[in-house]
């Protein structure tokens, strides 16, 4: 049998793939073999398998090229011991249905119930993608005038406006100083930093910030409580943190951002515009973005005796982090985004029918 370097090539990476299934990879040492001028025989000896099956997939190699030694010949291979029709009853099963006191399918619960093995439920599960121990949060906003808002913190950060400054403003409260019970063990060559389970809880901080959309640098405050009183404070800081400049704030829809005390005191400063984005919508909002930066690098492995201490801590990140600021570059635009939320709409009508979700399509890009 003769082949070319190209293929010769590709059975002996075929075959040395840890991959390739070994029977897939008996082919691949069978035509190569004759390919170097082996007999059947010899062939038959050295792989210790049956003469005839040295010289079928010697003819078939020939004959059809080396793509056949992925195939199985129609009639031949191991059969089904189940059908169709039970294999469509299964993933019907797994999809419409829920075992009795539980809230998903498992292999063997699955399994018990139709009457197969574990293994044969698992295979099935994974032909067809369904995974019914995973799940994922979601949520569709009801805000009527969804589109507008988004339009319009979109088109704050895609053009922003000119001689103005753009400020992601939020809060993250109740952010707990947490003493673990031991000290946690160093990280080290093949094992990473630990700390134990259960802690001593010394009280709570809430963090007030504001993310500039120029720069990336954060004007940050912590507050003991969370009322319209330490929001005004916050608000009082960024007057004197950013003088004689329009500020366009991004807040969400908090009760606090919209008191009666906050409202009259907006109404006498004209140069902070507040843009609200549309409620369940806090992924609009790039602040909750950098409050995931702080929590994972100074916050969430921390340990503090003292509430005076986490205060410290993230002060001294806020310091860390305006020394080189990174500015978050938002990319999506209204257009993608309405894509995707007409295609989730669309699924929960299939799912839930008459579920619908309102959202006007009449709004302008703020430049």
């Amino acid at each position: 049998m003769i082949l070319s370097s190209e293929d010769r090539l590709q059975l002996e990476q075929w075959a040395a793939s840890h991959k390739t299934p070994q029977q897939v990879a008996l082919h691949c040492r069978i035509a190569l073999a004759a390919a170097s001028g082996q007999p059947d025989l010899q062939i038959a000896s050295t792989l210790k398998i049956n003469r005839h099956t040295a010289a079928l997939w010697r003819q078939r190699t020939q004959k059809e090229g080396i793509p056949s030694v992925w195939e199985i010949a129609a009639g031949r291979g191991r059969k089904h011991r189940i059908d169709q029709a039970q294999r469509d009853a299964l993933i019907e099963a797994t999809l419409q249905t829920k075992p009795f006191g539980m809230t998903h399918w498992s292999c063997r619960t699955m399994a018990k119930a139709q009457g197969v093995s574990k293994d044969t439920v698992n295979r099935l599960w994974q032909m067809h993608n369904v995974k019914p121990h995973l799940h994922r949060t979601f949520k569709l906003s009801r805000d009527p005038k969804f589109l507008a808002k988004m339009t319009n913190v979109i088109g704050l950060y895609l053009n922003p406006p000119q001689k103005a400054i753009v400020l992601c403003l939020d809060e993250k409260t109740q952010i707990q100083a947490l003493d673990r019970t031991q000290p946690g063990l160093p990280i080290k060559k093949g094992r990473c930093g630990t700390y134990t389970h259960d802690y001593v809880r010394h009280g709570t901080t809430t963090l007030f910030a504001a993310l500039s959309m120029l720069d990336g640098k954060v004007v940050g405050q912590c507050q003991a409580r969370h009322r319209h009183q330490e929001w005004l404070k916050f608000l009082r800081l960024l007057d004197r943190e950013f003088p004689e400049v329009d500020l366009h704030l991004i807040m969400d829809n908090y009760g606090t951002h919209k008191e009666p005390h906050v409202q009259a005191w907006l109404a006498q400063h004209p140069r902070f515009h507040c843009h609200f984005i549309p409620t369940s919508s806090s992924w609009l909002n790039l602040g909750e973005r950098w409050f995931e930066e702080i929590s994972e690098k100074a916050i969430r492995n921390g340990s503090f005796v003292s509430v005076a201490e986490l205060v410290q801590a993230i002060e001294n990140y806020l310091a860390a982090w305006n020394q080189d600021p990174k500015p978050f570059v938002w990319t999506a635009t209204v257009e993608s985004i309405m894509e995707k939320l007409d295609r989730a709409r669309k699924k929960l009508e299939d799912i839930r029918p008459g579920c619908t979700v309102r959202a006007t399509r009449k709004a302008k890009m703020i430049v």
